[in-house]
């Protein structure tokens, strides 16, 4: 079974544990909200579990386990270390993974008060994951290129999505993104899949991020999206200015993304609220309130 026709219970995780990991089987197992790709599980105070659900295959799984504990040691915030690896089995034919649990509550249910702050800590961690990739370094497939090979996914998203009041706006900060150079550094690290639901804030600011399954190297500018996609209003020219490592090109690629990413939080809300499978009702809001951000940024002129 797979997909939607296999249920992951607390029972089952038990199980799992005491066949392949008995020393862990005795901690509390509690579900945790949320995930698509993969269903999560608390495990004590300290650990959590990993299922494969959707994902057809366990690339990003496997990706984790294999590069997630070269990454975390140099990392400012905590970020989610495998321990033990779960394998396919006939009770659940695929791959599982026990992880380091990254307190905090996802930003798509918690919100950021500490605005400079939190502007200051994505950026010194994005400095520090933003280094040269090694040659074996995961690449891409469905992300991480110029934007203007992601034309038709965002004129998709902007017919679906875009309102009326913002669209010719929306539309021109996209066009300035196609038309930025490209990325002519080496390939760096890339977390890929910055958005509120895959990093955990407390005390008002961010504390750690989470979910690298889509990490790959090549332009950073996936992630500098972040500083509108996360960050509240007023607080993207601070990140950058911490970030000290963005020429205009990838600050005009970065807020094209951004405008992209919006669209599709937009739409995953929009699905949630006509009940669709996958859909995020919480997320519409989210994904306007960044779009209205990238916008009305002013820290660079909309060629």
């Amino acid at each position: 079974m797979t997909g939607p026709d296999l249920e992951i219970t607390a029972d089952l995780v038990r199980d799992l544990l005491l066949e392949q990991h008995p020393d862990l089987a005795e901690l509390a197992v509690r579900e945790v909200a949320g995930g698509w790709g993969n269903h999560m599980w608390r495990l004590g105070d300290e650990l959590a579990v990993r299922m494969q659900r959707m994902d057809p295959t366990p690339e990003l799984q496997l990706k984790e386990r294999r590069w997630l504990p070269v990454l975390a040691p140099r990392l400012p915030l905590p970020v989610p270390t495998p321990v033990r690896f779960g394998e396919p089995s006939e009770r659940f034919p695929k791959h599982w993974t026990v992880m380091t649990w990254v307190p905090g509550e996802p930003l798509d249910h918690g919100s950021i008060s500490r605005g400079a702050h939190a502007a200051d800590t994505l950026a010194g961690f994005l400095r520090a994951l933003h280094v040269k990739a090694p040659a074996e370094a995961p690449t891409a497939t469905d992300r991480g290129a110029h934007p203007r090979n992601c034309t038709d996914g965002f004129e998709y998203f902007l017919q679906a999505v875009a309102p009326d009041d913002v669209a010719a706006d929306v539309r021109a900060v996209w066009d300035d993104a196609v038309a930025a150079p490209a990325w002519e550094g080496p390939p760096v690290w890339v977390h890929g899949d910055l958005h509120p639901a895959n990093v955990v804030v407390s005390g008002g600011t961010l504390s750690g991020i989470v979910d690298f399954g889509d990490l790959f190297a090549g332009d950073p500018a996936w992630d500098l999206a972040a500083a509108w996609v996360l960050l509240p209003e007023g607080t993207a020219s601070q990140f950058f200015a911490t970030y000290a490592q963005a020429d205009e090109a990838a600050v005009r690629r970065a807020r094209g993304l951004a405008a992209l990413k919006s669209l599709f939080l937009m739409l995953m809300g929009q699905n949630g609220d006509r009940g669709l499978p996958g859909g995020k009702p919480n997320w519409g809001p989210a994904g306007r309130a960044a779009l209205d951000r990238t916008v009305r940024w002013s820290g660079l002129p909309v060629r």
